[in-house]
């Protein structure tokens, strides 16, 4: 823990929590789950994992719970939120605008992060100005700020390798004290949802990735081993008596009844 920035439920209560999301749409969401899932199994999961990142932000400490979303809200909604509606444009300026809608100290969280839980969302920021959560693949899955100004997000290149390390390199460009959160891995491709899981077994999103997949196939029996040819002997011939054969054959004998 950084001695600059501790951690303290009292300080957590003051916070926004944000969650950026899609309505998961089959063809709208998770569309690099597809294939080996159809887009129907993708939105399946992107459901699931937007449920089981709902449920954390339900049970952190918050002043308020918002959804910031671009579509409408389904049965997945939880009690407790807020929905706004994503404005127009970039990813970038999608964040900014809802960070421009808190008076206050505000964390965003994404709907990738299924194993996300609110031990990683229960922030505070006394003697800190900024969260960072930094992601697997160069993205960034948190990012929060004492108080919240949308050009520190605008302007940022979004959904490359990079997008990460030029937030946060703007966040300390404009002097802010940033307290880096723990990596978590995003979920965009099968092998990701699978880690994702793992990571969380006991969430929505692995029973649905589990109920897709199916049970695992029982392993197939080892083939009997084939028996060993014995050469005739030359015509003529005698074999000899392998005496080795015997000898092995009494040790085993003697091993087995030593037991």
């Amino acid at each position: 823990m950084d001695p600059a920035c501790p951690e303290s439920p009292e300080g957590s209560e003051s916070v926004t929590l944000l969650v950026i999301a899609k309505e998961p749409l089959p063809g709208r969401v998770k569309t690099r789950l597809t294939p080996p899932f159809t887009p129907e199994e993708a939105a399946a999961l992107a459901e699931a994992a937007l449920v089981d990142t709902l449920r954390a932000v339900a049970a952190t400490p918050a002043r308020r719970r918002v959804l910031v979303l671009d579509g409408a809200p389904g049965a997945w909604l939880l009690d407790g939120f807020d929905v706004v509606h994503q404005c127009a444009g970039t990813l970038d300026e999608r964040l900014a605008a809802a960070f421009a809608g808190c008076d206050g100290p505000a964390l965003l969280v994404g709907m990738d992060t299924p194993q996300v839980t609110p031990e990683l969302l229960t922030v505070d920021f006394t003697g800190c100005d900024a969260y960072f959560g930094p992601a697997e693949d160069g993205g960034f899955w948190a990012l929060g700020l004492a108080e919240p100004d949308p050009a520190l997000l605008r302007g940022v290149p979004m959904s490359t390798d990079t997008t990460g390390a030029v937030q946060r390199a703007r966040l300390v460009e404009a002097g802010l004290r940033v307290r880096d959160l723990p990596r978590l891995r995003d979920v965009d491709t099968a092998p990701d949802a699978t880690a994702a899981a793992a990571a969380a077994p006991g969430g929505s999103f692995a029973a649905e990735l589990t109920r897709l997949r199916g049970p695992a196939a029982p392993a197939l029996p080892s083939p009997a081993p084939a028996p060993l040819a014995v050469p005739s002997p030359l015509p003529g011939r005698v074999p000899a008596r392998d005496t080795r054969v015997q000898d092995t054959a009494r040790a085993t004998v003697g091993r087995g009844t030593a037991r």
